[in-house]
């Protein structure tokens, strides 16, 4: 009989069960959403999608890997972590592959730290380069959808969907409820994790304000931002549904953000439940919205394909 504590034993358990569970979550999600609106609809969509437009996406995802990549070399640089643009290149591509093909969406991102850790000189610093990059993007998204709502009734379309300005005030006071428990561990937390986010602030400074840091990161988040819009709205027009401007600036951005949510793989199920939601809104099917979501899903995770050579070049 081992020594071990039933709770040591128990935990392993509870995280496979986890694992298990949101890897079950993408399709069960996707089911559920197809059946709900009219999967003979998506499919017949899906089935006529324009090459040339599928062409053009997949090439969006590139530029839109490459950008993601030099802001996070920007970042990585203002906190004293040095890296070859090949490298950042390479390592986002495999990072962006493992986000797409791991539970919680963050595997990538855990990776790509491990793996520059050498150049940032501790694991501490090549952490925090990722985590700010990423939180970059994150509030150049909400700031997108924020507009975008604001200036609703300036595009013609009446007064903003409460539907919709529900789930971006939600997806604020995460975002929002997240820096007040990073800032309250900080300060009260236990010994280790005080210890892990002490000079936090400092270099978020650095990464984002000092030497007119804030231009280039916001230059490139919305060039980031940007391409993801693209990259969404090719693929809608491959089926044969151009989204009007309100789409791209609300629609798309609340899709996109909805894949944060941790509870499947890739955003899978999530994604498309939002997009069959917010489609009506402007005259499109459902559906359209759903086959829309799954082509975004297969074009950026055939344009991330690349980031297997970094495994097969080097381990």
């Amino acid at each position: 009989m081992s020594d071990c504590p039933a709770h040591a034993l128990a935990r392993p358990a509870a995280d496979r069960a986890r694992r298990w569970l949101r890897l079950l979550a993408a399709p069960l999600l996707l089911g559920l959403v197809l059946a709900a609106v009219e999967p003979a609809a998506a499919l017949a969509a899906l089935r006529g999608a324009g090459p040339g437009w599928l062409l053009a996406a997949l090439l969006l995802v590139q530029a839109q890997i490459v950008v993601s990549a030099l802001r996070w070399r920007f970042t990585a640089a203002r906190l004293g972590q040095r890296m070859a643009r090949r490298r950042a290149v390479s390592e986002y591509y495999l990072a962006t592959l493992l986000n797409q093909t791991t539970p919680g969406g963050v595997g990538g991102d855990a990776a790509r730290a491990w793996r520059t850790r050498a150049t940032a000189g501790r694991l501490n610093t090549a952490v925090r380069a990722v985590v700010l990059e990423r939180l970059g993007g994150q509030v150049a998204f909400f700031a997108v959808a924020a507009t975008g709502l604001a200036a609703w009734p300036l595009l013609g379309r009446g007064s903003a969907p409460r539907d919709a300005a529900v789930l971006l005030a939600a997806g604020a006071g995460v975002l929002l409820l997240g820096a007040l428990l990073t800032a309250l561990v900080a300060r009260r937390g236990p010994p280790a994790a005080r210890r892990a986010l002490h000079g936090l602030w400092p270099d978020l400074r650095r990464a984002w304000f000092v030497r007119s840091a804030w231009l280039v990161q916001g230059i490139l988040s919305t060039a980031v931002v940007a391409t993801y819009i693209g990259v969404f709205a090719l693929c809608a027009r491959a089926l044969g549904d151009p989204l009007p401007p309100a789409a791209l600036a609300t629609a798309v951005p609340l899709v996109l953000l909805a894949m944060l949510l941790p509870v499947s793989v890739g955003g899978w199920g999530v994604r498309e439940a939002t997009a069959a939601a917010l489609w009506p809104l402007f005259g499109l099917p459902a559906a359209h919205g759903v086959a829309a979501s799954v082509l975004y899903g297969l074009v950026n995770l055939a344009g991330a394909l690349p980031g297997l050579l970094r495994v097969l070049r080097r381990p």
